[in-house]
């Protein structure tokens, strides 16, 4: 593993394993909902309760999205929980983060979700190349 090629090829394989963008998602919906938390007070829409559960439900997305990529096995139960969580800061955290982490959110669920751990990896167009070079 010496020099970048090294490492992008191992990243590239620790991804593979584990449904790495549906958790980026998940975790970048809870950031940015808890960014807008801190936004200026003339922005802020105060909608429903704005205590602790408009910090606690995005630090939660956040947690899951996290657990999601370096725990996949349990990605069900990220993936349903982390819809749950994400919904609920609608009433919360300014109405989602103003829709876009709550977007994040839900579209990082869903792709945990749907992932599947018995797919074959996506293959690139120059491996694909490679491939068919090697065959003829």
């Amino acid at each position: 593993m010496n020099g970048p090629d090294g490492f992008r090829s191992a990243f590239r394989r620790w991804r593979a394993d584990r449904p790495f963008w549906g958790g980026l998602l998940l975790a970048l919906g809870g950031a940015w909902i808890l960014l807008t938390m801190k936004a200026s007070l003339k922005v802020i829409l105060h909608v429903g309760m704005q205590g602790l559960a408009g910090y606690l439900l995005p630090a939660l997305m956040v947690l899951l999205g996290l657990l999601t990529l370096f725990n996949p096995a349990q990605r069900l139960f990220y993936s349903i929980t982390g819809i749950l969580v994400t919904l609920g800061t609608w009433l919360t955290s300014n109405l989602g983060g103003f829709f876009v982490g709550l977007l994040l959110g839900a579209v990082g669920s869903c792709l945990v979700f749907g992932w599947l751990p018995d797919q074959e990896p996506r293959r690139g167009r120059r491996q694909r190349r490679k491939e068919a070079a090697a065959a003829q």
